[in-house]
């Protein structure tokens, strides 16, 4: 609310700190780009997805998705106790080519690790250091989708065991699942829930405006 301070005549109208907004979006965020280079979904057995050229992603995460909802079960070993109904924080999940690239030579594998048997929705590129994009980074799409990411998607044991059944390592030995969630540490992608509805293809330029903590001056 503004306050008039009076001189002689004249009343000033000096705003209260709160109503100046020294501020632009580019001090709040940073942007980048990168391009979305493949889109799945699905609810396979083996954790994996199907890739396909195009999603549609509703308020509740990506249509016809394991992980559509806006609530999910606790499991073990979670945030909260084996069975909590809780929010669901993990509507989506991304990986990218760079980092799946270190797994694989990680893990010599033979094939090329892809983010359809890792269950990822999205796959990019060009955007460096994904897993690590902080809480609160909106992904912007052509449509007007956005993404936001919650938070990095650590690697499970579940996960290797599909490896160790569909990879073969460089000498033709089956992959050693046991090794993923060292070799994925740091690199297995992010989660984070749907922002804004809309539609999402294969060869979209994504928009990264990735949040930073809030300057105190």
């Amino acid at each position: 609310m503004a306050v008039g301070i009076d001189i002689g005549t004249t009343t000033v109208y000096t705003p209260c700190p709160s109503e100046i907004d020294t501020r632009t979006e580019a001090d709040d965020m940073k942007k980048m780009e990168g391009l979305l280079v493949s889109v799945h979904t699905g609810d396979n057995e083996d954790l994996s997805k199907d890739e396909c050229t195009s999603a549609k992603v509703e308020l509740d995460g990506f249509v016809g998705d394991k992980h559509r909802g806006f609530e999910r079960v606790a499991w073990p070993g979670d945030k909260d106790p084996a069975g909590t109904v809780r929010r669901n924080e993990r509507q989506w999940s991304g990986v990218s080519v760079e980092e799946l690239t270190i797994i694989e030579q990680k893990m010599d594998l033979k094939e090329p690790l892809t983010a359809a048997a890792l269950g990822a929705n999205i796959c990019v590129e060009q955007i460096p250091d994904f897993s690590h994009l902080p809480a609160g980074t909106r992904l912007l799409f052509p449509s007007g989708a956005v993404l936001v990411v919650e938070e990095c998607n650590p690697p499970c044991a579940d996960m290797g065991e599909q490896i160790t059944a569909k990879y073969t390592t460089s000498t033709g030995e089956p992959a050693a699942g046991r090794l993923f969630p060292k070799s994925a540490f740091g690199l297995r992608g992010v989660v984070g829930v749907v922002d804004v509805a809309g539609v999402i293809e294969v060869g979209d330029k994504v928009v990264v405006q990735m949040a930073e903590p809030l300057r105190s001056d």
